[in-house]
């Protein structure tokens, strides 16, 4: 059993949202335990009655009751049929203490701040600006941003009218935008003009430029001014520029209501062949499942000021947004989370009062190779939570939150997807915090482990299924209309049961630990790429015949990218070839697409049916036994991507 390192008192057993909503049920229902694990076998064997039970804890406003809570099985299954409800007006309707909604802070020292009443304006102009554009609900908005008060804006301004949202963040580059927001054809983009990181200035106007030209479909283009001093919009088609927009004259800020599971974003999730997946998410489920996390599991209440170290490009960014809707003031940062110094973000918790801090395995690691030490939590008094998602949390670095920022707060470790736009598994403050597990399985999430043959186990690693519905399962991809690539990216394996990609085990206890990908998906620094969008860089080149692209553990939880090329006749991969590649891919797509490694190999591992088998070379990488050789039709190749 795992050492405990923090045990919850009285006020979290007695007045955390979590203990206050057990209470109630069990004044309801006297089939709801006293104990978590009771609670939680009550939510999933009863979802019908579960989740209601979420909306009218959280004063979800719907206009009236449903006809039914869940109907279907996964993955056509419909929730809270017949309400109609908006998902914005939850967010900037809700107010705050203070009446303060968002603070952004940024590298080179810049603070803005947005009061309640603020965003509400900004909001009304925005969507005011879309409606002159022609924007209809389902209609697409994409937001080519940075973590900016303005991407807040834009999205709520979208859900408002019952668009959808669509974001990127801008150290994309040209190709890997247009790969995503090209398949949606957006009818508004919303793009700065370039964002500093790491004591640098990135200038973006050419990239917005080339991917405006390069997506027919858009009608209005608004462009915010972020390292400029002022908006050229010379040459741009259908452009404004965001500050004027919000100076104009706006009515009130009304909302379109529409039908629980209409849709709200579109978030991208690669595989190893073709584009990224486009996955549409329901605006109901992410309501109330961000409500539950946040709320009940995160305990994130009113006047609470809540961060994540995030882009627009990551689910966490959406996940963030939702604390509007529980009172809490966002605290909003873009750049480095260690310039000009390794503790910069811990100076923004103490300056800005933070009491709950988002952040990923990686960004602890940072801290503790860097000796970054608070004695005593001194700097940290207010701080009460650190989250922690991306690539699992190592044993080594609890010890190191406990022992050398603060010992006294909640560490959660927190696994989902942007898949499903929330968690499947988080914590809770009734329950005690063990070293190197994840505290629990989400309320109403009914997730279990399978083994090889589909047979649920607890104590052994297998694959992390969840085998009922959940109000954040995705209405579907894009362009996919008979959820065809839907059906087979998670419910092949296992029919009829969610199969998620993530090898974990169930302990004893109840907690969760994640051992990483059981699939082919890249995770570096827990944000999942696609092979094939490396591949269409590396393909450019005329020196390259084929490659391959693989994840190998990097020793600290997460994953470093290895490249192997197979060469043309005559072609040498010298130091000029791999800073040409590893620059195409930086500015392409992102610099976590770079490679850590490349290698040249003298042949590629195909199946019979000459598909390149990206599986077994990563086993072979990791050292394993490559699980089936004899659907090989060139198995000594293998020997090459040994990496010494």
């Amino acid at each position: 059993m795992s050492e405990v390192l923090w045990s919850p008192g009285r006020r979290d057993l007695e007045q955390s949202a979590l203990a206050r909503f057990q209470k109630g049920l069990a004044r309801q229902d006297g089939t709801v335990g006293q104990d978590y694990a009771s609670l939680w076998q009550w939510s999933v064997d009863h979802l019908e009655r579960f989740w209601p039970a979420v909306a009218d804890f959280f004063g979800t406003r719907f206009d009236g009751p449903p006809r039914k809570v869940c109907t279907g099985e996964m993955p056509e299954t419909r929730w809270f049929e017949g309400t109609r409800l908006n998902y914005a007006r939850h967010l900037v309707d809700t107010p705050r203490p203070g009446g303060l909604a968002l603070i952004f802070r940024n590298e080179a020292g810049l603070r803005l701040t947005l009061t309640d009443d603020e965003l509400r304006h900004a909001v009304a102009a925005l969507a005011a600006d879309f409606q002159n554009a022609g924007v209809q609900p389902g209609d697409r908005i994409a937001a080519y941003l940075p973590n900016h008060p303005a991407a807040i804006v834009t999205m709520l301004a979208a859900s408002s009218l019952g668009a959808i949202f669509t974001s990127a963040s801008p150290d994309f580059g040209v190709e890997g935008v247009l790969d995503r927001f090209g398949q949606v054809a957006p009818k508004v983009l919303v793009a700065i003009d370039g964002y500093p990181y790491g004591g640098k200035r990135y200038d973006v106007r050419g990239r917005v430029r080339e991917i405006a030209s390069r997506l027919p479909s858009l009608r209005r283009l608004i462009v915010v001014p972020y390292l400029m001093a002022e908006t050229d919009l010379a040459g741009l088609p259908h452009a404004v520029s965001y500050p004027d927009l919000l100076e104009k004259p706006t009515g009130s800020l009304t909302y379109t209501d529409l039908p629980f599971d209409h849709p709200l974003y579109i978030l991208y999730s690669s595989g190893t062949t073709g584009q990224p997946k486009c996955m549409i998410h329901r605006q109901g489920g992410v309501l109330l499942q961000h409500l539950k996390e946040l709320g009940l599991h995160t305990d994130v209440g009113s006047g609470d000021r809540l961060f994540y170290f995030t882009t627009t490009g990551w689910m966490m960014w959406n996940w963030m947004a939702s604390g509007l809707a529980l009172g809490a003031t966002l605290i909003l940062y873009d750049g480095s989370p260690i310039y000009p110094h390794p503790d910069a973000l811990l100076r923004v918790i103490e300056e800005e009062g933070i009491g709950i801090f988002g952040t990923s395995a990686r960004y602890l690691r940072t801290l503790e190779t860097s000796r970054v030490r608070c004695e005593a939590g001194q700097g940290l008094e207010g701080l009460r939570t650190i989250l922690s998602t991306g690539s699992p949390l190592l044993p080594e670095q609890f010890d190191y939150v406990y022992r050398d920022l603060k010992p006294d707060l909640r560490l959660n470790s927190i696994s989902g997807g942007t898949d499903l736009v929330s968690c499947f598994v988080l914590g809770a403050p009734t329950l005690p915090i063990r070293r190197g597990e994840i505290q629990c399985r989400g309320l109403g999430m009914a997730v279990a482990i399978y083994d090889s043959e589909g047979r649920p186990v607890v104590g052994e690693r297998g694959e992390l299924v969840c085998t009922r519905p959940f109000p954040t399962l995705p209405l579907g991809f894009w362009d996919d209309p008979d959820r065809s690539r839907y059906r087979a990216a998670y419910f092949t394996r296992f029919p009829g049961v969610w199969c998620h990609g993530d090898f974990a085990a169930l302990t004893q206890m109840g907690g969760v630990i994640i051992y990483g990908r059981s699939d082919t998906v890249l995770n570096p620094g827990g944000v999942r790429i696609g092979t094939a969008e490396i591949y269409r860089q590396v393909e450019i080149f005329d020196e390259i015949a084929e490659a391959v692209v693989v994840g190998a553990p990097d020793g600290e939880g997460s994953e470093r990218i290895l490249l192997f090329v197979v060469l043309r006749e005559g072609a040498r991969l010298d130091e000029a070839l791999e800073r040409r590649i590893r620059e195409r891919i930086r500015t392409a797509l992102t610099p976590r697409h770079v490679p850590a490694r490349i290698q040249a190999v003298p042949d590629i591992p195909r199946t019979r049916s000459g598909k390149i088998s990206e599986m077994a070379v990563r086993q072979v990488v990791a050292g394993e036994a490559v699980a089936n050789t004899g659907a090989l039709a060139n198995p000594e190749s293998l020997e090459a991507f040994r990496v010494r």
